[in-house]
């Protein structure tokens, strides 16, 4: 399967295969080992939101070690998130000096949930930031690039700016396009949430990653070499032709071929 290119096969094989694929993954066995596990163990709303973003953002590396410190993120929250910042004092937050995840510190950490605090306390939570910032072009990329705006109003050390992806300099976005999947997207699976409502499923851009990347150059869905913002546009362009009304599907499929088979 690994070496099976597009040219090889009609168009309609290549949407099976895939369709096959994304039914295959797109289920709630997928969620033991994907950090999607995190959100889904509250009930709330911004709960689901926040644990949700703050997995989401240190989604990279191996993959049990990214459950283990999102899991222990939420401890140091009281498992509690969104009562945590709104009700705690900052002055009790010192202990979060301590969480490390790969090169987000303590230092970053405590940004982001100042962030955080702002957000919910002053533009509405995540899903109004999200969504005014969809609206202003009806894009998905002026929603991202409004989100690091107003995520970024806040005091904060410059080291801090690389852990939220700015697709204005090329990059792909990985981990707020995986976030949005997860908020926006809706199906009877149960694995995405879809609790955003007023970003429609067809406008979401593929969470590209080294195995979506590599899976999709295999099956000739993508020509462009770097992972970037640039082959972000490109394959999901391509999805859109395989599923128009919900190309980000196809995540489950080529993530799931790339990393699994």
């Amino acid at each position: 399967m690994g070496g099976l290119k597009v040219k090889n096969m009609h168009f309609q094989e290549l949407k099976e295969i895939l369709d096959q694929k994304a039914a295959q993954y797109n289920h709630p066995a997928f969620i033991e080992s994907d950090p999607i596990q995190i959100p889904r163990q509250f009930a709330q709303k911004e709960n689901i939101e926040i644990a949700g973003f703050l997995a989401a953002t240190i989604a990279w590396g191996q993959r049990p070690t990214i459950i283990k410190n999102a899991f222990r993120l939420m401890k140091m929250m009281d498992d509690k998130p969104l009562e945590f910042l709104l009700s705690t004092d900052e002055a009790e937050w010192g202990h979060f000096l301590d969480f490390k995840h790969r090169t987000f510190k303590g230092i970053d950490c405590l940004f982001f949930l100042r962030s955080l605090k702002n957000i919910y306390q002053h533009h509405g939570g995540l899903e109004a930031v999200f969504t005014y910032g969809y609206q202003l072009k009806h894009s998905v990329a002026s929603a991202l690039q409004y989100f690091r705006q107003i995520f970024f109003e806040v005091e904060h050390e410059s080291r801090s700016q690389k852990h939220v992806s700015n697709i204005d300099k090329g990059a792909s976005a990985k981990r707020l396009n995986m976030y949005l999947r997860w908020m926006v997207r809706k199906d009877d699976r149960g694995v995405d949430f879809g609790l955003w409502t007023d970003i429609p499923m067809s406008d979401l851009l593929l969470p590209l990653d080294v195995h979506t990347g590599r899976q999709a150059r295999q099956l000739g869905l993508l020509k462009r070499k770097q992972d970037d913002w640039k082959a972000v546009i490109e394959l999901t362009e391509k999805l859109l032709q395989l599923d128009a009304d919900d190309p980000v599907k196809y995540d489950f499929a080529l993530f799931g071929m790339g990393a699994f088979e």
